[in-house]
């Protein structure tokens, strides 16, 4: 009997799709059987195995430091996204020692140092087969029980000195271009120029400046008419002379090489090349990021920035920075809550029922909002004063429609024109199913993966499909066109190899409560 094994390749039984790594209920079996469709090739697990997404999911929660957030985990994935922007933080070695645990468990991440934006994807934890053995993920676990070797560190915000030194002929609006290339470098970093001087190029002018830039700011940025050639420079005597240190000169970066790092009482100073002109990266970007993340900046730092310190474009291979591809980041997915209807077979609007001490309402939206889910939608009609009230503390946009009485597709348009232009698909929850969660939510856009084929995310149970459903951008033209009291369910049928079931593990995806029998119903299995 294969009710229960895990699924070892697609299968296509009549007009569903069975896709791989799938666990096989017994609505499939008989599915199966109707498409005579008498054996499917199933794997099963052994005593000390665990199944793929427990063990991706342990492995993850363990690797995700500060700033990290952990996707929900699928077919054996789990991956790591950084909560705001800043610099990625990975231990190296922490992760060769994991990889090099059991060849069914993996870590992928980003390069150390790297540059990385909110949402960005850091690590992904891949379980190879259908599971992992138990020893290996309870060993990785103890590598992990003391240190985290996946992180981000923040950008805070520099108050930034610049002084710009100039020579006989020096023209002011080179000046002004050094001044605006390095300012929008600052403000990407969240960072503010709060302070600047142009002075003669001479140890003796710098140093007065130097001080008054350091005790007004906790950063100060030299830019020198000449490059900085030794430590017997201008620029770093006049650092010596304002009563400041130089720590390091030099760099293993090119173009950045003649790159000077100091202190002047609490004040970072970075005297830099003339590569800090441009727009492009360089030396300087990598120690302006350690500064803004709050890391620190010395000797052993800037040594160790050789490896992968190659910028320089050689001329028959553009390196790829010119034309930058975007970083994988976690989808971004909005969740349209259907608040509208009339409720014309409760008697009264069921959204203001009492479920659990609560609306019925509140639970469906506070589940979206406890998810990844973001921007949260919801979509008003009857009673729309009454629901906006019961909601008003809640982080939600609201949508009015007073077409409610056309059906529901009137309002699952409303919601899908609401949705910001950079989310990836939507969501769409039901009101009057209260037992919807967060972690199904999560799950559900953890499924999503165009790419893979998977635009279309149901969430089932035994192999029952049900709501909520998350669909890809591609697809809100199609649903805009839908008339009438019915939702976009057509589009699950209509491209079945798109559609990818996510099994609840209750029944909360088939419980929509549309009477007074069904509400009483629902309230006695909760209590």
């Amino acid at each position: 009997m294969a009710e229960g094994a895990i699924l070892a390749h697609l299968v296509r039984a009549g007009d569903r799709v069975l896709k791989k790594g799938r666990v096989l209920t017994a609505g499939d079996i008989a599915v199966l059987r109707a498409a005579d469709m008498s054996e499917v090739v199933a794997a099963r697990l052994e005593a000390d195995d665990i199944a793929e997404d427990v063990a991706a999911s342990r492995i993850g929660a363990r690797l995700a430091g500060d700033g990290i957030r952990l996707a929900a985990p699928f077919t054996g994935r789990a991956n790591l996204y950084a909560e705001s922007d800043g610099l990625a933080v990975i231990d190296a070695g922490l992760i060769d020692a994991i990889n090099a645990i059991d060849e069914s468990i993996t870590v992928a991440t980003v390069l150390g140092f790297t540059r990385v934006s909110r949402r960005q994807m850091l690590a992904t934890v891949k379980i190879i087969p259908f599971a992992a053995p138990r020893a290996a993920v309870e060993k990785a676990e103890q590598l992990l029980s003391e240190r985290r070797a996946v992180a981000v560190a923040p950008f805070h915000p520099r108050r930034a000195a610049l002084i710009l030194t100039t020579l006989p002929g020096t023209k002011a609006a080179l000046l002004d271009k050094t001044r605006a290339a390095i300012e929008a470098r600052l403000r990407g970093v969240g960072s503010n120029l709060v302070f600047e001087r142009r002075v003669e190029h001479a140890a003796s002018a710098l140093s007065p400046p130097l001080k008054d830039a350091a005790q007004e700011c906790d950063l100060v940025l030299v830019f020198g008419a000449s490059a900085i050639t030794d430590r017997r420079d201008a620029i770093p005597a006049a650092i010596e002379a304002a009563g400041g240190t130089v720590i390091h000169f030099g760099m293993p970066v090119d173009p950045g090489n003649l790159l000077l790092v100091g202190k002047l009482g609490r004040a970072d100073v970075v005297g830099l090349p003339g590569c800090a002109r441009s727009p492009k990266l360089n030396g300087f970007d990598f120690v302006l990021w350690r500064l803004a993340a709050g890391l620190p900046i010395g000797r052993k730092e800037i040594a160790g920035m050789g490896v992968g310190g190659l910028l320089t474009e050689i001329a028959t291979r553009p390196q790829p920075r010119d034309e930058p591809s975007a970083a994988p980041h976690a989808p971004k997915i909005a969740a349209i809550v259907l608040a509208a209807g009339a409720s014309s077979r409760m008697g009264s609007n069921k959204l203001l029922a009492d479920v659990g001490g609560k609306p019925m309402a509140r639970h469906v939206v506070e589940a979206a909002l406890g998810s990844s889910a973001e921007p949260v939608i919801v979509v008003t009609g009857k009673d729309g004063e009454k629901v906006r009230a019961l909601l008003d503390s809640k982080n939600v946009s609201f949508i009015d429609n007073p077409d409610f009485a056309k059906g529901l597709s009137e309002s699952l348009k409303r919601g899908l024109k609401a949705i910001p232009d950079d989310c990836d698909g939507a969501i769409v929850l039901l009101g009057d199913m209260p037992g919807v969660t967060a972690p199904l939510i999560d799950r559900l856009i953890a499924a999503f993966d165009p790419a893979e084929r998977r635009a279309i995310c149901v969430a089932t149970r035994n192999g029952k499909r049900g709501n909520p459903v998350l669909f890809a951008r591609r697809f809100f033209p199609e649903i805009e066109a839908i008339e009438g009291d019915v939702g976009a369910r057509g589009l699950i049928g209509a491209y079945p190899d798109l559609v990818v079931e996510v099994e609840a593990g209750d029944d909360a995806p088939l419980i929509d409560i549309d009477t007074p029998e069904a509400l009483a119903a629902y309230r006695g299995t909760t209590r």
